[in-house]
């Protein structure tokens, strides 16, 4: 269709084809068809040549057709007019007119929304674009922040505050990983299973574990961008904390990554390690709070799960949560 629109040759050839072809047609027809349908092969190359070609090809297809008809078709031959034949070519008048001028206004129509749909197209795509600047400059800023902390350590003499400090950064660096992982347009097209394996690849690589083995499973569970972010800050804490803790003087481990559907609208999220387990038997933030406990409970409450720690070999964390 654009092909003809644009080059104004291909549609006035287009309009003298289909006369031609519609006059051949009904040339040919002619023993055949009854008498009063001198423009039924004529129609139809009008109707196409308007749709492909646009108006002005279409009405030159029209007129031609027209003369074709009353010419050869219309008794009696000629161009002689009587009351039958001017109320004939009254009717096609009528009827191609009526045609070009319904298929202009789709024509129009059509054009309209296409320029619609570019000017929204542009405005998805700079709003895409500042979206993503946006995530990135929020993911600079984490890293600016984490290596405040690193400075303001080497002026701090206490052990613990130091310690405290190390700790802030890591999570902030932990934080800054994902954010950039999880909005990077490489990544979007990655399944949770695959986005899940490499951040514990990286949580893994980033501990210097690397004798411990990360084993993920995740299937038929869909997450919005926002919640999956919130879900992937409790995996980092969880497994941190697990190659922190749970493989001191060990020359190999293994922390599994569960998630998987649960029932109608739900999902459970189970992270297990081959460790001691937890000092407690029934890990709590009652009296002292944890701050890795604290946090946890804090992304689960985000994303309106339930949080728990079910008994088992090694440390286990458990989150049921609305998908």
């Amino acid at each position: 269709m654009r092909l003809f629109q644009q080059n104004p040759v291909l549609a006035y050839g287009l309009a003298l084809l289909s006369a031609g072809l519609g006059f051949y047609v009904r040339w040919t027809l002619d023993g055949v068809l009854p008498p009063g349908f001198p423009y039924l092969t004529f129609f139809p190359a009008v109707i196409l040549t308007a749709f492909l070609a646009g108006m002005w090809p279409g009405i030159l297809c029209a007129v031609l057709s027209g003369l074709a008809a009353w010419w050869f078709f219309i008794p009696p031959i000629g161009f002689s007019l009587s009351a039958a034949s001017a109320l004939t070519l009254v009717f096609f008048v009528f009827v191609v007119a009526v045609d070009i001028a319904v298929i202009e206004l789709m024509r129009r129509a059509l054009k309209d929304l296409e320029r619609e749909q570019g000017l929204t197209a542009q405005l998805y795509e700079r709003q895409r674009v500042m979206f993503q600047e946006l995530q990135h400059r929020v993911a600079n800023n984490m890293t600016f922040v984490a290596a405040l902390l690193q400075i303001k350590k080497r002026t701090i003499d206490s052990p613990q505050a130091a310690a405290a400090l190390d700790e802030a950064r890591e999570r902030l660096v932990t934080m800054a990983q994902i954010h950039r992982r999880l909005y990077d347009p490489a990544t979007l097209e990655l399944s949770v299973a695959a986005s899940l394996r490499e951040l514990c690849d990286d949580l893994v690589q980033a501990a210097g574990a690397r004798h411990v083995v990360c084993d993920v499973t995740a299937e038929g569970v869909e997450l919005d961008t926002p919640r999956l972010v919130t879900l992937f800050l409790l995996v980092a804490e969880v497994v941190t904390n697990a190659l922190k803790h749970a493989f001191v003087d060990r020359p190999t481990g293994c922390v599994s990554v569960s998630l998987l559907p649960q029932g109608e609208g739900q999902a459970v999220l189970l992270i297990a390690d081959d460790g001691p387990g937890f000092p407690s038997a029934s890990p709590s933030l009652d009296g002292r709070p944890s701050l890795g406990f604290g946090i946890m409970q804090s992304l689960a409450g985000q994303l309106a799960g339930q949080l728990d720690f079910p008994p088992g070999p090694g440390a286990r964390v458990r989150l049921v949560f609305p998908t």
